[in-house]
């Protein structure tokens, strides 16, 4: 009788007996492409495809290798004939989690954008594509990275995809991407941003922080589109009032758009719903049931004069307005909702009863496009083909690890705080849309005002607001806007 392997033996044997995979390649595309901009004639490289990322790997001590963890997807756009001692480069990325990077490639940055109309005035599919004049191209190389499981961005076969989808790993494999990308150009000299929307605006805060500790590598700015850098000012949990006060302005913006505050101007309605909502909507939160009867009388009376709520509504939500029911509420006696990532878009529901939007308007509008634009844009413009599907906005990633901030909120304030402190010369852009029902523009002022950081370095940070939702770029008179304010912040 022989003595059976142990378990570690055994998948070792087990290991050894499967047929070799092949080794994973970048498959990367380059074209070159000319586009006209106010400035002149931009000749530039486009490069599309998948990156393999490889980590060190140790055994019982022993190095095993740079072994393959996954394929991430990058298109990368540099400025032909620059020197790349002074141009800039930017890396970008959207959010979710679970987002592609196609929003702010097609959306607003690239140079080339999708033609899709507004709220109030949609085109029909198929929709297009148009040149961007305004790209950041013009100021800045380009670098969009789509994370693993988003867009064509796998684990390597054999793989493990939750182990990306959180936090810490979700960082950390950006931050080697921008590092590999950084060496094998040649862009060590070079300017560097970064850039994210939404969730983007946490991974770009940390990855500020992660680069500089973990490589030395030290961003000049950052610009922060949609941003949230604290989740508790915008998660309605048990015993959190903070967001029910600062989603008031907003609220209050949201009313004015859709007519509900007469001929009052939109500047006038967010004074009114800021200064109740800094000082004496946030007192009577916190006193709870101790809030008298003349009090909470006049609360209600002022809480739906600038939200636009019925005083009945008010009152019987406690005086706490929660973002998705406020949604659905708001154009009830019209039949309609409104959307959360931009709530100038309207739609309907089956049901007019219900507590809840069951879509988002807003979303719905804006996905359609952006997956038509991008899907004919990386095979017939840049001669990229994957059979794969391109996941723009997947549910796979959940559900998304946050275990490095179990019992707190999550929060990258002190991230970016430390990131400040130790480069000064870091500088942050924070864009904001006044419509926007994901990440409210008061939250992104009350998170950077609690920022941990000396005086003097709060001159390097600069706020813009838009008339616009989320993505504020859908708005083009935002994105005209937008595309200038970021160019001189890149210029700096």
């Amino acid at each position: 009788m022989t003595d059976e392997p142990d378990e570690t033996e055994q998948a070792k044997a087990d290991r050894a007996a499967q047929p070799e995979r092949p080794e994973p390649t970048d498959d990367l595309v380059e074209t070159h492409h000319s586009l006209a901009t106010p400035a002149g004639e931009l000749r530039y490289t486009a490069t599309a495809g998948r990156v393999v990322l490889r980590e060190e790997h140790l055994e019982d001590g022993t190095f095993g290798g740079y072994r393959p963890k996954a394929e991430m997807f990058v298109t990368s756009y540099t400025l032909d004939g620059a020197d790349p001692a002074t141009r800039p480069v930017t890396f970008a990325f959207n959010g979710g989690p679970g987002s592609a990077s196609v929003w702010l490639h097609l959306g607003l940055l690239g140079p080339r954008r999708v033609v899709m109309g507004d709220a109030g005035n949609l085109l029909p599919p198929p929709w297009g594509l148009a040149d961007n004049p305004e790209t950041l191209l013009a100021h800045s190389d380009l670098v969009f990275i789509d994370p693993v499981t988003t867009g064509y961005s796998r684990v390597v076969e054999g793989g493990k995809a939750a182990e990306y989808h959180g936090f810490q790993r979700d960082l950390e494999s950006v931050g080697a991407l921008i590092r590999l990308w950084t060496s094998r150009h040649g862009r060590w000299l070079s300017p560097k941003f970064l850039a994210g929307e939404s969730y983007g605006t946490i991974r770009a805060s940390a990855l500020a922080d992660h680069l500089q500790s973990r490589y030395g590598l030290f961003p000049n700015g950052i610009m922060l589109i949609s941003s949230v850098i604290d989740m508790a000012t915008i998660r309605f949990t048990e015993g959190n009032d903070q967001p029910t006060a600062l989603y008031l302005p907003t609220y209050a913006a949201l009313a004015h758009y859709h007519g509900l505050h007469g001929d009052r101007s939109l500047e006038e309605v967010r004074a009114e719903a800021e200064t109740l909502a800094e000082r004496d909507y946030p007192w009577a939160l916190a006193r709870g049931g101790r809030l008298g009867a003349d009090e909470r009388a006049d609360l209600v009376r002022r809480v739906a004069a600038v939200t636009g709520l019925s005083e009945g509504y008010v009152s019987r939500a406690g005086l706490r307005i929660e973002h998705q029911r406020f949604f659905r509420e708001l154009l009830r006696d019209r039949g309609q909702v409104i959307g959360r990532l931009d709530g100038r878009f309207v739609g309907w529901e089956a049901d007019d009863a219900g507590e809840k939007p069951s879509a988002d308007p807003s979303n719905v509008a804006i996905h359609g496009p952006y997956a038509a634009a991008f899907n004919h844009y990386v095979r017939q413009e840049l001669g990229y083909g994957n059979d794969l599907p391109y996941e723009i906005l997947t549910s796979r990633v959940q559900p998304w690890s946050y275990a490095e901030f179990e019992g707190r909120a999550v929060s990258i304030s002190s991230m970016l705080g430390q990131a400040m402190r130790h480069n000064p010369h870091l500088r942050v852009h924070v864009a904001c849309g006044y419509y926007d029902g994901a990440t409210p523009y008061f939250a992104a002022e009350h998170a950077f005002a609690h920022l941990e950081i000396p005086e003097q370095l709060r001159t390097n940070i600069e706020m813009r607001y838009y008339e616009a939702g989320h993505m504020m770029y859908v708005h083009e008179p935002s994105r005209l806007r937008q595309s200038a304010d970021l160019a001189a912040f890149v210029r700096g």
